[in-house]
């Protein structure tokens, strides 16, 4: 099966990261701000060096993506995308919903997924063809067809005190339609729920592709749907992600269309 080294690689680095994070779990640290409610740790660097560190090691030649390093040779065709600490803000006030995610893009597709959440121990994995695993044991998507009877999940931007595209009118459009709606505030930590069947349904704007890559391939490996808000094939580099139990997606299109893209920001 294809990308199996890249597979030990990420699940190893990414698995190092998460024993770093957990080893400071709960201690004051140094935290900083991007933007008003973005925040920044010393631990979201110190967990990016060690995955760069790693995948450096292995695969001198790849490209790195990540959230708070600048990029590094984009042009190759094999791209890591990187969230050293998806859940920052849950980190730094000592909730424990947070994850290290590491995925592989190769010519443009999607090829190795690893989301690691360290509190519980589980380790969710993905390659293209291969499907998806929770600690080594086959995951499938759940089998709800009501939007009536789905379990969602969901988070707001960070600019949500200055936007007017705030994702706001389609939590209230889903509250009302489906059985209940979450709002844990880990992207990859979302979609990993739904690949495993947790969730039945996942949507989020304004994501960056390091939020999304590994979740994506996770959702769709083991047997869901994702795509842009109204079908569009997903594109990780654009702000908008639906994924779903592949049942539920066009039910929650329907609902989506009730509400504002990222592209009708005033």
């Amino acid at each position: 099966m294809p990308y199996q080294r890249e597979l030990a690689v990420a699940v190893e680095a990414a698995q190092a990261a998460g024993r770093l994070l957990m080893r400071e779990f709960g201690r004051p640290i140094r935290t900083t701000h991007k933007g008003a409610i973005d925040l920044v740790t010393e631990m979201d660097t110190a967990s990016e060096r060690l995955i760069f560190e790693a995948l450096h090691d292995a695969f001198p030649d790849d490209g790195l993506l990540s959230e708070e390093a600048p990029p590094e040779h984009l042009e190759r065709p094999r791209r890591w995308i990187i969230d050293p600490l998806d859940g920052t803000t849950n980190y730094a006030h000592a909730l424990p919903t947070f994850a290290v995610s590491i995925a592989l893009e190769v010519d443009g597709t999607l090829a190795v997924g690893v989301i690691e959440d360290p509190v519980h121990g589980e380790t969710f994995t993905a390659t293209k063809g291969g499907g998806a695993f929770l600690n080594g044991e086959a995951v499938r998507v759940s089998e709800v067809a009501s939007l009536a009877e789905a379990f969602l999940a969901t988070g707001f931007p960070y600019d949500i005190h200055t936007t007017s595209v705030t994702n706001l009118d389609h939590f209230e459009h889903f509250a009302k339609r489906a059985l209940a709606v979450r709002r844990p505030g880990a992207a990859a930590i979302d979609l990993a729920h739904t690949a495993c069947g947790r969730y039945d349904g996942f949507w989020e704007l304004k994501l960056k592709p390091w939020d999304v890559a590994a979740g994506a391939l996770l959702v769709e490996e083991a047997g869901g749907r994702v795509s842009a808000f109204w079908g569009e094939p997903l594109d990780i580099y654009r702000p908008e992600v639906l994924a779903s139990n592949g049942p539920l997606h066009e039910a929650m299109m329907e609902v989506l269309r009730m509400g504002r893209r990222p592209n009708d920001e005033a």
